[in-house]
């Protein structure tokens, strides 16, 4: 065993060149936020879902110059391009080419490409609405029962347990029966996209109310809730300034993977016939006029993939971002 060395004088004392070298850098510490961003960007499989999703957004927001440069009018009748006797489109695949990127519809000749775009915005705008007031509905019921607990938290759990066996379809069908042509200001087509709305948005909170009270329950019993209540800080204070901050992280996750359930709803109402009125142009209304033409498989098939593509690029998004906020969930 060696004794330690002697050191004195100048040696033992730090040189200015190392005391410079840690001089101005400073420890940065990262938020929740960037540090979810920066292993969503090693994702690359939810990236490219992000961006297709915003890709779509685009597509419905800029719908009416899309088509105005690379279709025709999606209401516009183009008897030239079908064979009165057979009431099929000419040529092959429907007469897809460069005036018709993906051919006409058969009996009236609408551009399929110009209604699948037109169609956008009403599958994002009904889903991405619905969704709102869920999260809407849902978070407040889910952090009130968390929170609170006790006799509040039995009531809004049988209250989400009424709504969970709830036969929605069923309701949806039966209730578009009954909606009258006029009402609360809206009328036609306006009228129908808002109860579509209402009737997906009201009555699919719970399952994101449950999301968010079970994580009120974990974070009431935390430590910085604990420090406010002794601070004398009062209930509100402590669900809108301590306990909801810490809820966006899920509920963002939760409502992107919210978004393409309801709009397969929406597809499924409008393919049952009770959304949106025809001839406006929707996804599953588009796939239930198609059925009648099982021969023409281009007719099925773009509608269907115009689906397909948007609720999958939600859910690799949305499980994208789940991973990235809460990496222990797998």
């Amino acid at each position: 065993m060696t004794a330690p060395l002697d050191v004195s004088g100048s040696a033992a004392e730090a040189q200015p060149e190392s005391v410079l070298a840690g001089a101005g850098k400073a420890i940065q510490g990262r938020s929740l936020t960037r540090i979810a961003w920066t292993r969503l960007r090693r994702d690359k499989v939810a990236l490219t879902g992000g961006i297709v999703v915003v890709l779509l957004i685009l597509v419905a927001v800029f719908a009416s110059p899309i088509i105005a440069v690379f279709g025709h009018p999606p209401l516009e009748f183009h008897q030239d391009q079908i064979d009165q006797s057979t009431l099929l489109p000419k040529g092959t695949f429907g007469s897809m080419g460069s005036e018709y990127l993906l051919g006409v519809e058969p009996i009236n000749g609408r551009d399929i490409f110009s209604r699948i775009v037109a169609g956008a915005w009403i599958s994002l705008l009904i889903g991405f609405l619905a969704t709102m007031l869920s999260v809407l509905i849902g978070t407040t019921l889910g952090v009130i029962a968390g929170y609170f607990g006790g006799w509040v938290d039995l009531v809004i759990g049988r209250l989400m347990d009424v709504f969970l066996a709830f036969p929605l379809l069923v309701f949806a069908i039966a209730l578009a029966g009954v909606v009258p042509d006029k009402g609360f200001g809206l009328e036609g087509n306006g009228l129908r996209i808002a109860m579509m709305i209402f009737i997906i948005g009201f009555f699919s909170w719970p399952s994101i109310g449950r999301i968010v009270r079970g994580q009120t329950l974990s974070l009431r019993e935390r430590e910085f809730v604990d420090a406010a209540r002794s601070l004398g800080a009062r209930d509100g204070y402590i669900l809108f300034r301590e306990i909801l901050p810490n809820l966006m992280a899920p509920i963002l996750v939760y409502a992107t993977l919210l978004i393409p359930t309801n709009i397969l709803f929406e597809a499924a109402l409008s393919f049952l016939g009770v959304g949106v009125n025809p001839p406006t142009p929707t996804w599953g209304g588009m796939l239930s006029e198609a059925v009648r033409f099982y021969t023409l498989p281009h007719f099925v098939l773009f509608p269907g993939l115009a689906i397909f593509v948007t609720v999958l690029a939600f859910n690799l998004f949305g499980d994208g971002l789940r991973d990235a906020f809460d990496p222990r969930a797998h």
